[in-house]
């Protein structure tokens, strides 16, 4: 697209008018960042009805491929030392750290909010970023044991990653509660494929750039920008999906909660639904210091049974 607005800018020899350079966002797939396989993109705007980019509009097709890099990820990071995962997800936070005021500007343009709550918001969602990196390598003994059994047996449960985990990003809080669905999915060695949200994604884009210039092995994280409507029900009958957060299901346009959940039983996923039923269905308050939810509802139990030494 041609930009046709102009800004002023000072140099030595006086005031030049010069071309905004006008962000185009991609979508971030297997550790890259392509285009739409549609070829179809959509105007971000902002609050005010301000242009703010364009955001290309994935398709299914865009959500499949996202799912077989997911899979192919999901070995290697499943089978990292917790205490990685939890090291590559601090880098994560340090990369956010340091494009700070970048996300602040996003976040306040997006949601509407004044300098100071745009800043407090993002620092939530560092803040909270970090609590879950922290959780890495105490999953285990947090929700895992050595069960008492009646027998010459030790009887212990660990628990696992689930797999290829979908989820619907928050519409309204556009990073805290992004960070809030997507942190606990993959600190325990899911990997992730997520919708962002579908009027204000340009925040959710600069995420993926943290994590593409951090650590995280490609695959791990997915996101795309899309038309909820339209994919959120292919990413919830996807047979190689195995679990969804239907977070922002709550608020999306044209996207009943409970119809993503009756496409999601196709392969018995793990179905986390929003706060609420029906049309009453609201995303939660992101703000509040969360529990064990989220990250317990992505996990499953392996019990293992091994003989004592006499």
């Amino acid at each position: 697209m041609t930009p046709t607005s102009t800004r002023a800018t000072s140099t030595r020899s006086g005031t030049d008018a010069r071309l905004d350079v006008r962000r185009t966002v991609k979508l971030y797939i297997g550790g890259a960042f392509p285009r739409s396989e549609s070829g179809r993109s959509y105007v971000v705007s902002d609050t005010r009805g301000r242009f703010l980019a364009n955001a290309a509009q994935g398709s299914r097709k865009d959500a499949r491929d996202a799912v077989v890099v997911a899979r192919g990820a999901l070995a290697g990071w499943a089978g990292a030392t917790a205490y990685n995962r939890g090291q590559v997800l601090y880098r994560v936070a340090e990369v956010m750290e340091g494009r700070f005021d970048q996300f602040a500007s996003e976040v306040a343009a997006a949601e509407g909010l004044t300098p100071a709550r745009a800043r407090a918001s993002v620092a939530a969602a560092i803040d909270r970023w970090v609590w879950y990196a922290g959780w890495s390598d105490k999953i285990a003994q947090v929700l895992g044991g050595l069960n008492p059994v009646a027998g010459p047996y030790f009887n212990i449960s660990a628990p696992e990653p689930t797999g290829v985990v979908a989820v619907l990003a928050p519409q309204a809080s556009s990073l805290l509660g992004l960070v809030s669905v997507l942190a606990p999915v993959i600190v325990s060695g899911n990997t992730a494929v997520v919708l962002a949200s579908e009027e204000r994604p340009v925040p959710a884009i600069t995420l993926a750039e943290s994590l593409a210039t951090s650590d995280v092995p490609g695959g791990v994280v997915n996101i795309i920008t899309a038309r909820t409507g339209e994919v959120a029900p292919w990413l919830a009958s996807h047979r190689d999906v195995n679990a969804i957060d239907l977070a922002g299901a709550a608020g999306a346009d044209g996207v009943v909660w409970g119809d993503l959940e009756r496409e999601a039983a196709g392969n018995l996923k793990r179905v986390l639904r929003p706060s609420g039923t029906g049309a009453a269905a609201v995303e939660p308050d992101w703000t509040v210091t969360p529990d064990l939810g989220r990250l317990r509802a992505h996990l499953e139990t392996k019990t293992v049974w091994h003989p004592k030494g006499r």
